[in-house]
């Protein structure tokens, strides 16, 4: 299996189990942006800026207890492209029960190609369940969550990867357990997002702990992930971390032909240049149009105008553009305020760089008594809710 498009022979830069990548780059699931419209666009701008698809792009994360039960808005969310291939899909979850019966219900229905696991959202309605972040706290429970999903894919071609913080906050760092559990109980790759969950998405992540997990772990690939905002951070992360790959989320936003100037990068060609305001302006037009494919007009416009912020970062545009395009309602409305922006101005430095959510950070919220026993096996009580993934 490849993520390529063609049929030319390739050195893998990346081995996730079976799955051979041209380049070490993988598109971390966000909720509400990397839906099968967005992996689309990443994908054709990849193809087209540099003449393959070479890199994992996996789907917004979906709770295994509403993946068993079907929940409509879940299978809708798991939806893949007719060529896209191959298809990963996150899963967030907090039980071995849960977990083996999604884990199996995707290898038995064919829902994907490749399991990754979640177990980095610090997310205070999260975390105060024991869910997130929390959980590898509880190595036990985690390593049988882990085990629990190799188990349900045993004999396929589905691997089992696991992506997780450094830890809860600056004294109960987990990413070096977590990462030998995971790799032991029979993960095929481990991610690490650096920084704690008391971080959030703020401050600088310690790329030395990345370093550290990828001295660690010897046994299978270590990707590392936080603040890639350009081809040249990812190169830098893997030069002073010695990682296998890299997972870019934030950086991509409003940047979706990012993934073509990373394929560039990690194949030694020359990136094509980045666009003008009026080829963004045919980006969101397509972006827009594949959300109304997958969603329906009204849904579709209204998931759009988050990334028309993000896309026009750094531009001119115009506070009155700006504002009728963040209530933008139809697919013709979208035609005629794009028709406005300059499409020969260049695109501008001051569009590089972080966007997207940051915040503060704060102190993690946990259950009662949750740091008394990591061993403590116990499945945290109603952590299983779909939220949003870290």
């Amino acid at each position: 299996m490849t993520a390529t498009t063609d049929h030319r022979p390739a050195r893998s830069a990346l081995r996730i189990g079976p799955i051979a990548l041209r380049s070490p780059v993988v598109l971390a699931p966000m909720a509400g942006v990397t839906n099968v419209a967005f992996r689309t666009l990443c994908r054709e701008l990849e193809l087209a800026r540099a003449g393959t698809v070479s890199g994992l792009y996996v789907c917004e994360m979906v709770t295994a207890r509403a993946l068993v039960e079907r929940h409509p808005v879940t299978m809708h969310m798991t939806t893949f492209a007719p060529d896209e291939s191959p298809r990963s899909l996150q899963l967030y979850t907090v039980d071995p029960e849960n977990t083996y019966a999604a884990a199996k219900m995707i290898a038995d229905e064919g829902l994907a190609d490749h399991i990754d696991m979640n177990f980095g959202c610090p997310v205070p309605k999260v975390t105060r369940r024991g869910g997130g972040a929390a959980l590898p706290f509880k190595r036990r429970l985690f390593g049988q969550i882990v085990a629990a999903a190799v188990k349900a894919t045993e004999g396929t071609d589905i691997p089992v990867t696991v992506k997780f913080r450094i830890g809860i906050d600056d004294d109960h760092h987990t990413h070096l357990d977590a990462g030998s559990i995971a790799a032991q109980e029979g993960a095929a790759a481990v991610a690490l997002h650096a920084r704690t969950a008391a971080q959030r998405y703020s401050g600088t992540a310690d790329w030395t702990q990345i370093a550290a997990l990828k001295a660690h772990v010897t046994d299978v690939p270590v990707l590392g992930n936080g603040d890639i905002f350009d081809a040249r951070d990812a190169l830098a992360m893997m030069a002073a971390t010695g990682c296998d790959g890299v997972v870019i989320g934030r950086g991509c936003l409003g940047r979706p032909w990012l993934f073509a100037e990373l394929s560039a990068a990690f194949t030694g060609t020359s990136p094509a240049t980045p666009p003008t305001l009026g080829e963004v302006a045919q980006i969101i037009r397509r972006h827009g149009e594949l959300l109304v494919a997958h969603f329906g007009e009204d849904k579709g416009m209204r998931d759009i105008r988050k990334h028309v912020a993000w896309y026009l970062h750094g531009f001119p545009a115009g506070a009155d553009l700006r504002r009728s395009l963040a209530l933008v309602k139809t697919i013709s409305e979208l035609d005629d305020l794009l028709e406005q922006l300059d499409p020969e101005v260049p695109f501008p430095p001051a569009a590089g760089g972080p966007r997207g959510r940051q915040g503060s950070p704060a102190s993690v919220t946990l259950p009662e008594g949750w740091l008394d026993d990591p061993d403590d096996c116990m499945v945290p009580a109603g952590a299983d809710v779909m939220n949003s993934g870290g």
